[in-house]
């Protein structure tokens, strides 16, 4: 077993960017205080991991050897990892299952050794572990039932989708990884070289446009979360992120992520938390009511 260490081999490779960089709300001031230590533990992990995976100078090997001494840390097996080690203890002190942070370790894994996808099926199985253990690990933590995981793997994996289509262009200059499916790409004649140009082709732009409209299916689903999780504050952050992702997605219809930045400029977010919060109180107030 390794010895303790203050701070772990990964680290080297951190980006330098906070929750407070995310697109959406990451343990915000609207989730209890008692609560936000073992999501900002889970986030501290998860980043430190996806960092490694997104490094532009490690080699392979190195990436991968990094990430199974997180996963053998969190399991226990070592303390090669400081953000492991405090996870884990997290985990064990609430009670908490390793699963959810096991499975986005391997997300991390197939970034490094995955760099294409076939079609929308195949990218939706990735999106079950880079991004729904993230919806399921925060409703274990309020203690919320897995009655909801339906609800909430559909808008997480809705927010993956929205960060790959931002990102299509820089992922695949920086670390030749193209999570558009490769039979949308055929069907619009889109190539794969088309993402490292200043601006996307008409047939780039027709495959991100279906991507979106897919990917507005499942936040249809997922616009019914909210108003199923019992613990109003994290239902008020859920309704706050369902919005801003509704939003996001719209944009990228109408806007090139090659050429454009394609996020929330701080001029809009007072009218999309109003929104939010309006929609939140609506939904809320029905269901107290029919319950009355």
């Amino acid at each position: 077993m390794n010895g303790d260490c203050k701070m772990s081999e990964a680290a080297v490779l951190a980006s330098g960017k906070g929750h407070k960089d995310e697109n959406f709300p990451v343990a915000s001031v609207i989730i209890a205080p008692s609560h936000r230590p073992a999501i900002m533990a889970f986030y501290r992990f998860v980043r430190t991991a996806d960092d490694v995976a997104d490094s532009e100078v490690a080699p392979s090997e190195e990436k991968l050897r990094l990430l199974e001494a997180m996963r053998l840390t969190l399991m226990g097996g070592s303390n090669a990892s400081a953000e492991g080690v405090a996870l884990r203890a997290v985990l064990e002190a609430r009670g908490l299952a390793t699963d959810h942070a096991a499975d986005l370790l391997e997300a991390f894994r197939r970034d490094i050794i995955k760099l294409r996808y076939a079609d929308w099926n195949e990218l939706i199985d990735y999106c079950r572990y880079s991004a729904m253990p993230v919806g399921r690990y925060i409703l274990d933590v309020h203690g919320e039932g897995k009655g909801v995981w339906l609800l909430s793997d559909a808008l997480c994996a809705a927010l993956q989708v929205i960060n790959h289509l931002q990102d299509c262009g820089k992922d695949y200059r920086a670390l030749n990884r193209v999570y558009l499916p490769q039979d949308v790409l055929d069907k619009h004649g889109a190539r794969i070289v088309d993402l490292g140009g200043e601006t996307a082709t008409p047939a780039l732009r027709a495959v991100i446009a279906e991507l979106a409209a897919r990917n507005a299916e499942l936040l249809q689903t997922s616009a019914a979360f909210a108003s199923h999780i019992r613990d109003a504050r994290l239902a008020l952050e859920v309704a706050i992120i369902q919005r801003l992702a509704e939003d996001l997605n719209k944009k990228l219809l109408a806007l090139d992520p090659l050429s454009e930045r394609v996020h929330h400029r701080k001029i809009e977010l007072p009218r999309l938390l109003f929104s939010a919060f309006y929609r939140f109180l609506r939904t809320r107030l029905f269901a107290a009511r029919k319950g009355a």
